[in-house]
């Protein structure tokens, strides 16, 4: 079956309760509708003054906009508040409301916009959405997306049937990984303090025997594993391993996947009754529903004493080998590297279609790695640029541009590192434009290519790089026509899993004068000739290594000309989290390989350190870790978090982390 609806009918000796994660967090204040000119429709809304208070310790303001560096924050609150309160279109309100969001919101907002209706009885309650989850009150709001939307009112549309009336309260919501883990969370404490308190309230209180999970298709790993949450294997059983510490005497958890899910928001599914004594449901194309069994008689749990042996050897089984599962779940090679595969088109993956995701084959592949996984989308995302243009119309382009003399032609990007190199006390720092990190997040509250180019451009850079990856570091390859507009005397490496030749084509037309290529995503003959292709349409190669067997694999592959620096990199490829005490790079720079290195390509070609230098402390000094690389051989660091992180003047931070100061 392709289609269709699963529907189980339960009687007898049970009682279940139910609850939603909706996995919406609410932005911006609580408005009261002013106009309903239809049903189901919102015309104007204005701030409810009971239940918003202008917020003198929030952040909404842009903080790179330097109309607004001069005025005084709280007085800009204050001014942004007074404005909330007039009357105002809902589209009118949710553009002003997006200006104050950070990246990630906004993103969201300008996909689809979420709308929550007040449930109802939520005036007195705790205005804080997730302590009124953990203190089992439910939500205040339930939320729907917008389904249509008139430019010549500002007016939204809502599915057929959501309840609005004039007078009643509504708010906006975006989806973020992040607060979807704290809902989860919050949701499932409400539960449990709402049944220790009826145990002391009733002789016969409710005693769960079973749970079901029944999450919607764009949850699981897309949601919660997100850049600041748990790894990608545990982000798609977050859900279910919520259940079983919560409901840890619970013997059966089960659930599935589905495109929606349909019940009450809060509370006993035989007791979600309206006035009219019909069930308070409602269909959730976004969230995920739990359902709790219980006996009505309070009949004890059946447990076989055999099944309940296994299920204990089986639980001391694990926790002794817990210390090395991890190390056997990723295939590694006899020399310790990882064992990545290309994406296998044959065994049937999942397609997205606008916001839904349908899962069109059985056996779809599951990456063992970050590195895999990340490969696999690059191949895929590559897949769909051919689609809309084929390699030989880029090459026609790139050969043409090479002819225009009014089209961007590559730059020398090592010349202008060397010449830094010999200005900076012999450890060039290269800034890098990136927006986000896979294990922390988005870098910036506002991630502007532009203004962050023309900063470097202001403190004398020379040569910087750009992260241009969509999948993983939220880039795109637009950033670096933008990068070099705004920056047009310092050239740019490219820094993004480069796989295939299409990739260097786009990369070149985009603006890119260097490319960083990975050698722990390449095969020997891979990696040959993509520096091949480089060279030949005039782009510069620097290749990037985790580990000394990569670096051996460089010098016994590549010929000297190849290359034009090497960068040792902090990263794990894993998991691609760091090595917070930098001693992978360090190991690196005082191995036999570097060596070897040193003697086939010249002492003279750059070694670069990129991970976490300028944060990573030697002796509680960054400076001195960058002083140990220095002292270790390294020409400099490629550096993008910790200039996003840093207060200080962007040309102070340049100047002290490479020894000017």
């Amino acid at each position: 079956y392709t289609s269709g609806c699963i529907g189980v009918s339960l009687t007898g000796d049970i009682e279940a309760r139910t609850m939603v994660a909706q996995g919406a967090k609410p932005v911006g204040g609580v408005y009261r509708i002013v106009t309903a000119p239809a049903d189901s429709s919102i015309g104007a809304i204005m701030l409810d003054e009971n239940s918003s208070e202008p917020d003198d310790n929030g952040e909404t303001e842009n903080d790179d906009d330097d109309e607004e560096a001069g005025m005084d924050k709280k007085e800009l609150r204050k001014q942004m508040y007074a404005k909330a309160r007039m009357p105002k279109p809902v589209l009118a309100e949710a553009n002003f409301l997006m200006k104050t969001l950070s990246d990630d919101d906004q993103g969201f907002m300008k996909r689809a916009l979420l709308v929550g209706i007040d449930s109802g009885g939520a005036m007195g309650r705790t205005p804080n959405e997730l302590e009124r989850l953990s203190k089992g009150e439910g939500h205040a709001f339930s939320v729907y997306q917008v389904a249509s939307a008139s430019m010549k009112d500002g007016s939204v549309t809502l599915p057929l049937g959501t309840p609005v009336q004039k007078g009643g309260r509504m708010r906006f919501f975006v989806r973020e990984g992040t607060y979807a883990r704290e809902e989860v969370s919050a949701l499932w404490n409400g539960y449990k303090k709402q049944a220790f308190e009826e145990t002391f309230a009733t002789d016969n209180s409710f005693v769960p025997t079973g749970c079901i999970v029944i999450p919607t298709l764009d949850r699981g790993s897309k949601l919660f594993g997100g850049a600041t949450g748990p790894t990608k294997t545990s982000a798609a059983n977050f859900e279910s391993r919520q259940v079983c510490e919560f409901l840890p005497g619970v013997p059966s958890v089960s659930g599935f996947y589905s495109n929606g899910v349909v019940g009450p928001l809060n509370g006993n599914i035989y007791e979600s009754e309206d006035k009219n004594g019909l069930f308070r449901s409602m269909c959730h194309g976004s969230a995920s529903n739990y359902v709790v069994f219980g006996s009505k008689t309070k009949r004890p749990i059946y447990k076989a004493a055999a099944q309940k042996k296994q299920i204990e050897e089986v639980t001391i089984a694990s926790a002794m080998s817990s210390n090395f599962s991890a190390n056997e779940k990723v295939p590694r090679d006899s020399d310790g590297e990882l064992i990545v595969k290309r994406r296998e088109i044959h065994s049937g993956r999942a397609l997205s279609v606008a916001t839904v995701e349908w899962s069109v084959a059985e056996n779809i592949a599951v990456p063992s790695s970050a590195l895999e996984g990340f490969m696999w989308d690059k191949e895929t995302e590559v897949d769909r640029f051919r689609e809309r243009v084929p390699l030989s119309n880029l090459v026609s382009q790139v050969t043409q541009s090479r002819t225009d003399l009014t089209a961007p032609q590559p730059r020398n990007w090592i010349k202008n590192v060397l010449q830094s190199t010999s200005s900076s006390n012999g450890f060039v720092i290269i800034p890098e434009c990136k927006r986000s990190e896979p294990t922390s997040g988005s870098l910036r509250k506002r991630y502007d290519v532009s203004k962050l180019a023309s900063d470097f451009e202001s403190a004398g850079v020379e040569a910087f790089s750009v992260n241009c990856d969509a999948v993983l570091f939220g880039g795109s390859q637009e950033d670096i026509t933008v990068a070099r507009k705004a920056c047009p005397d310092a050239p740019i490496l490219a820094s993004d899993l480069i796989l295939y030749p299409y990739q260097l084509y786009k990369l070149s037309l985009a603006g890119a004068d260097a490319v960083n290529l990975v050698a722990g995503a390449l095969s020997s003959k891979d990696l040959v000739y993509l520096t091949k292709i480089a060279k030949s349409i005039g782009m510069q190669c620097v290749v990037s290594v985790t580990s000394q067997v990569q670096l051996q694999k460089v010098v016994d592959t590549l010929n000297a000309e190849s290359i034009v620096a090497l960068v040792l990199s902090n990263r794990n490829l894993e998991d691609f989290a760091f090595d917070d005490s930098g001693e992978q790079a360090l190991g690196m720079l005082s191995s036999q390989a570097i060596t070897r290195f040193r003697e086939k390509f010249g002492s003279d070609l750059p070694v670069l350190v990129e991970g976490r230098v300028g944060l990573i402390e030697k002796d509680h000094d960054v400076c001195g870790y960058i002083q140990a690389l220095k002292e270790n051989g390294a020409s400099g660091a490629i550096i993008g978090e910790a200039l996003a992180v840093s207060s200080n003047d962007f040309k102070e931070v340049l100047s002290l982390l490479s020894g000017k100061k």
